[in-house]
């Protein structure tokens, strides 16, 4: 039998590919996160991580016991739901970023209905920078959402570099203002390409904008331009573009869960739905 204590540390190291950073999300010393994992990889009888001073990555066998350590989990949650005879119920008004749209964000919420069909799920799908504003004036109950640079409030969910991308055959002219594909403000991407670009002195101009993650990639497919990216949702049709074109470091983004002030059943219900958001997180990180 596999230890539910290690496994949530284990599915929280995957999740954020930190060490450090699942000890803070989890409450415990780096020490404790490493032992739990070792731990589980003697039960296992397998390397689960392969790990340096700089980076952390899953194993084959790592992303197999994934699936398992999330319903292992999944079950212990809903039994001791069942057994305490107290189910969050009521409206429960949720917020998700556009970049969330393409990927397995359904899945989890799908499992959430079937889990917790008492609490009515309405979802509300936009830009980061409109989702912290909503939450702020009391029309949202939870987010998740791009955190702005700088900012610590949030409970991390995922750091990943931003990266910019375009079609296969984009060609960038040094000699032309770079041609952006962006959403609007209050964009938290835009701001940070944006942001990059004055402060390497890089012209450039915008060549589509839109509020729908859709048409960015519908516009870059068609080689309108270039797109900051979250590197690890790479729509399929599109690329990293390459070194040599000389564009600046974008550095990382993070996406987090944001609860608003509200309490009572809303309370519950947002606590209950970021549980589950981050049970599942490394789902986050595909597309559908």
């Amino acid at each position: 039998m596999y230890d539910p204590a290690q496994l949530r540390t284990f599915l929280t190291v995957a999740q954020t590919l930190s060490f450090t950073q699942a000890a803070h999300r989890l409450g415990l010393r780096q020490s404790t996160v490493s032992q739990h994992v070792r731990r589980l990889e003697e039960a296992a009888g397998r390397t689960l991580f392969t790990r340096d001073t700089h980076s952390v990555e899953l194993t084959e066998d790592g992303e197999a016991m994934l699936g398992f350590a999330r319903t292992i989990l999944q079950a212990n949650e809903r039994a001791a739901a069942f057994f305490r005879g107290s189910r969050p119920r009521g409206r429960l008004r949720f917020g998700a970023s556009e970049d969330f749209v393409l990927t397995r964000l359904p899945e989890i919420l799908e499992s959430f209905r079937r889990d917790h069909p008492e609490v009515d799920l309405e979802l509300t799908v936009e830009l980061s920078g409109t989702l912290h504003k909503e939450l702020e004036a009391g029309r949202l109950d939870l987010v998740l959402a791009k955190r702005r640079t700088g900012d610590t409030h949030g409970e991390l969910v995922w750091r990943s570099p931003l990266t910019w991308i375009g079609a296969p055959r984009l060609r960038i002219d040094p000699d032309r203002p770079l041609p952006l594909i962006l959403f609007p403000p209050p964009g938290i991407t835009r701001a940070r390409a944006l942001e990059v670009l004055e402060q390497h002195g890089l012209p450039w101009r915008i060549s589509c904008t839109s509020t729908s993650l859709s048409g960015l990639i519908a516009a870059a497919r068609a080689g309108l331009g270039i797109m900051a990216h979250t590197r690890g949702l790479i729509p399929p049709g599109l690329t990293q573009i390459p070194a040599r074109a000389g564009l600046p470091d974008l550095g990382d983004v993070d996406f987090v869960l944001l609860q608003g002030r509200e309490d009572g059943r809303a309370r519950e219900a947002a606590s209950a739905l970021s549980s589950a958001i981050l049970a599942g997180a490394d789902r986050l990180h595909r597309q559908v």
